[in-house]
């Protein structure tokens, strides 16, 4: 089977657009649409969820307006972001999706689900937490902290905004980005400075707005984050799973924003058990 560190990058014309996107596992399944988080391109998945996921379902990532190889600009709200993405998605000819959204994603995806809740049928939501949640409009803060550690260590900011600076999570960290560097060709591109600065503006936007009523998503829902996530508090995500109608949450222990990368082996057997038989 081709694995996500093979798998050709592609593209597709979405309203004047050219979207670049990757997919990969079984064509007869409903896909698992990935959306990612702030400041990631394609290359920024890790394969080990990819790669398990499309063991047994089709997986399609790709790189939202204006972020790495798709043109354009990023917009500064969520809703045009989740506007964007259904446009990609009912592109590629798809009536029917399971959503996985990470952290930024994971507002999208609700937003998608939402905005088009005939196109949704699963969703799973981690390192995220509901718009209008306490906490997520200091992320420029947050962010901003974590950027001059790492400037001043010389390490990938995501070593101190997405694990803990444990043992067990510094270990966890050093693996996350040897299997990112696992994919030698076919690199995606870089995030621009506009893309940050608009995502940034829209997490805080999203931080300050009026919750949703979440209560209308009827979807099957499946919450997981790290029990110490210093940009989405964990308790942002069992608040997120209390206000969805059919949902659970996962809560690892001493992991942080990529709780479920860190837990990958624990993980992927969960949302294969939640997306269920292909």
């Amino acid at each position: 089977m081709t694995t996500w560190k093979d798998v050709p990058t592609k593209s597709i014309d979405v309203d004047g657009v050219r979207f670049v996107y990757r997919e990969l596992g079984r064509r007869d399944a409903v896909p698992v649409v990935f959306l990612h988080h702030f400041t990631a391109t394609l290359d920024d998945w890790d394969p080990r969820v990819i790669d398990g996921v499309a063991a047994q379902h089709r997986v399609i990532a790709f790189d939202n307006r204006g972020v790495g190889g798709t043109g354009s600009k990023v917009p500064t709200t969520i809703d045009q972001m989740a506007s964007d993405a259904i446009a990609f998605i009912q592109t590629l000819g798809l009536t029917k999706v399971d959503l996985f959204g990470f952290s930024l994603g994971g507002g999208v995806a609700q937003v998608v689900t939402l905005k088009a809740p005939e196109l949704v049928r699963r969703i799973v939501l981690t390192g995220t937490g509901p718009r209008g949640g306490g906490g997520i409009d200091k992320m420029a803060r947050i962010v901003g902290a974590g950027y001059l550690k790492a400037a001043l260590s010389r390490q990938d900011p995501r070593h101190f905004l997405f694990f803990p600076r444990t043992p067990g999570g510094k270990k966890a960290a050093a693996a996350y980005f040897d299997r990112l560097a696992e994919r030698r060709g076919d690199r995606d591109k870089k995030i621009s400075m506009q893309a940050r600065l608009a995502q940034l503006r829209a997490i805080v936007a999203g931080g300050k707005a009026t919750p949703d009523d979440l209560s209308v998503i009827t979807q099957p829902a499946l919450v997981a984050n790290g029990d110490k996530d210093v940009m989405v508090a964990s308790k942002h995500s069992i608040e997120l799973a209390d206000r969805i109608r059919d949902a659970r949450v996962i809560i690892y222990p001493d992991s942080g924003h990529a709780g479920v990368f860190q837990y990958h082996h624990e993980f992927v057997p969960e949302i294969l058990e939640f997306l269920g038989a292909p």
